[in-house]
């Protein structure tokens, strides 16, 4: 299973995509609609409404008058505290239902408008957000629904911003064409990543990116900042940090098309416990790799090999590959993943070394992964010694 959660401002179009997942096999779970259901005539929720606000909130069928309660709980912060103490956690619990009574394959589609204000993003497997045009949604909410072009505006002006959307979209579905378009490019979203997205989770089968060499990305870093808080709501206190590593955190380094992410734990049992949890989240484990290749102390010229361990995981996600590094707190590879790309970011002359090495080393590999990462370990090894001397000052 997986949970997308889908959201969209007011009049972008949102209904057209939740139809065409719907139809695809998505299980639907509708925050709007399950917001009316636990307010609905006999309900806990609109005895404490009307408890709360008086009996003038009930239209004369004894159902919620739903301007009488807008004129009653948007007057001031207090009231609209209390109306949010009353209906959220009623949707929670009906939501949690909801999501108990699923498949244990399905894609579920939450669909919730005010996903983005409610910072809910990094709880979900994947976002996808339904974007238009300011002026064309107005257009839209005053001649197909319509809603005076003051009311219009004034409900987009009070709702997050396309900047803020886009921060957390992993999609952004554009919907400035036709309800055609848009249920197509919805239908090849979800043939193309969703649907093979949840079946890799089920199968904890890893994603590999591309062996290539590409142009830096200035998305890269909302997308490394989108998986340390996805990452973070997984594995919350179990982790003392979750950083963006790897050179698609380094501005201005060409990279192969990967994010990189370091988790921080207490130890490597930690580390181990927490397999299950990342891989239900969509990022299974790597068998196999158990620690990063040993380089020497600067200062001794010792190794010890028992302190490089790691464990690593992948993604599920066929549209977005990545690299997740757990590394115990305090040891040398996971002091060197964070130093390493903070010595390139300040050191223009070692970014175009290290970027001639990747060159070198794509040309020499044959495309085999483990020939381009093999070819780089040499120079990775004085690396280490001179992002030692960087980091001393």
């Amino acid at each position: 299973m997986i949970r997308l959660g889908l959201s969209g401002g007011i009049g972008a179009g949102k209904s057209t995509v939740a139809k065409t997942f719907i139809e695809r096999g998505g299980y639907h779970v509708d925050a709007d609609k399950i917001a009316r259901e636990v307010v609905e005539p006999g309900t806990e929720g609109l005895a404490k409404l009307v408890e709360a606000f008086g009996v003038d909130i009930l239209a004369d069928d004894g159902s919620l008058d739903r301007p009488a309660l807008a004129a009653k709980a948007f007057v001031d912060d207090e009231s609209r505290q209390t109306l949010n103490s009353i209906t959220h956690p009623l949707v929670g619990a009906r939501t949690q239902e909801m999501l108990a009574e699923a498949p244990a394959d399905a894609v579920v589609v939450q669909d919730i408008p005010l996903l983005v204000e409610g910072g809910m993003a990094p709880f979900f497997h994947i976002v996808v957000i339904v974007g238009a045009d300011e002026e064309l949604r107005i257009e839209r909410l005053t001649t197909l629904r319509g809603m005076p072009e003051a009311d219009a505006r004034a409900r987009i002006k009070a709702q997050a911003t396309d900047e803020q959307r886009r921060a957390v979209a992993d999609v952004w579905l554009d919907n400035s064409g036709t309800p055609e378009e848009l249920a197509a490019a919805s239908a090849a979203l979800w043939d193309d990543r969703l649907a093979p997205f949840e079946s890799n989770v089920r199968s904890r089968t890893v994603v590999r990116g591309p062996l290539n060499l590409v142009d830096p990305d200035p998305d890269w870093t909302e997308q490394g900042s989108r998986l340390v808080n996805r990452l973070w709501a997984i594995v919350g206190d179990k982790a003392s940090a979750i950083d963006h590593i790897g050179s698609t955190a380094v501005p201005g380094l060409i990279a192969k098309p990967t994010i990189d992410i370091q988790i921080t734990v207490a130890d490597l049992g930690v580390a181990d416990d927490l397999r299950d949890l990342l891989a239900d989240g969509g990022f299974p484990r790597v068998d196999g790799i158990e620690g990063d290749r040993p380089k020497a102390d600067p200062a001794t010229g010792s190794v010890d090999d028992g302190a490089w361990g790691k464990r690593l995981h992948g993604s599920a996600d066929p549209g977005r590959p990545v690299n997740v590094h757990l590394r115990a707190a305090g040891s040398p590879g996971g002091r060197f993943a964070v130093d390493f790309r903070d010595w390139l970011r300040t050191d223009e002359a070692a970014r175009a070394e290290y970027a001639e090495v990747k060159r070198a080393a794509l040309a020499a590999a044959g495309g085999s992964v483990d020939a381009y990462v093999e070819a780089k370990e040499p120079w990775f090894d004085d690396a280490y010694r001179r992002v030692g001397v960087w980091k001393r000052g």
